[in-house]
């Protein structure tokens, strides 16, 4: 790869959780939002992307919403019964197309608002880097470690913390052995950087913008329109 240039990659989207504390009628994937659906918007930047070689979607064996918002050339896998398992069986898809070292990048279905420029600096930043990594926002509230009860314990000093968003970024062959390591260890990584850490590896932060939501309530599906039609 010339400098300068941005590597080409492949999309993994686990798209099987039922995300039950949305408490809609439908998982908050499908959820409406500015004349499309949530996951809609979400694979919107990798599907204008001429960088991305193909796409993968992870969903539950029912899923009864996606095949009338199924995008052309967009592959299918089964989602698992952890996001990670989702994750993997994408990946396991990929495993006649992808090279050992292709990049791969996998980002939530439920981030509808993914700035082209935050995508376009994790590509590069990450481009000659020997591990990967991750878009991330710096921690800036006051951070409480409290207890069953929900009663303070302690003030956790948020210097270095960062909250980390998606995509993330990894190896294609690093990520595979890293997920199944884990898997068979019992470990349930919630995020591919958390499996690569328990390689040994090292991911590097991509300071990205906060407003790459995750939608997890109403309130947050609200704050997405918000946003989307300010860009629009």
């Amino acid at each position: 790869m010339s400098p300068g240039q941005t590597p080409r990659y492949w999309l993994v989207m686990p798209a099987a959780g039922m995300g039950r504390r949305f408490g809609a009628d439908r998982p908050k994937q499908y959820a409406p939002l500015c004349g499309r659906t949530v996951i809609e918007w979400a694979l919107a930047p990798f599907l204008t992307d001429p960088r991305c070689a193909a796409s993968v979607v992870a969903l539950a064996d029912d899923d009864p919403y996606w095949a009338s918002i199924a995008p052309a050339n967009v592959l299918v896998a089964p989602g698992g019964h952890e996001r990670s398992h989702s994750v993997r069986n994408g990946l396991a898809v990929l495993a006649d197309r992808a090279g050992r070292d292709d990049w791969v990048l996998v980002h939530d279905a439920a981030r509808p608002c993914l700035p082209r420029q935050d995508l376009d600096r994790l590509l590069a930043d990450l481009a000659g880097h020997p591990v990967g990594g991750l878009l991330a926002t710096p921690a800036a509230d006051t951070l409480k470690r409290a207890d069953a009860s929900r009663d303070v314990q302690q003030t956790v000093d948020r210097a270095g913390l960062w909250r980390a968003l998606t995509p993330q970024m990894f190896r294609y062959g690093r990520l595979c052995e890293a997920l199944d390591r884990a898997h068979a260890a019992g470990r349930m990584p919630t995020d591919e950087a958390q499996a690569i850490e328990w390689q040994g590896d090292i991911p590097r932060l991509v300071e990205g913008a906060a407003a790459n939501l995750k939608i997890t309530s109403a309130a947050d599906l609200a704050l997405a329109a918000a946003l989307l039609k300010e860009v629009a």
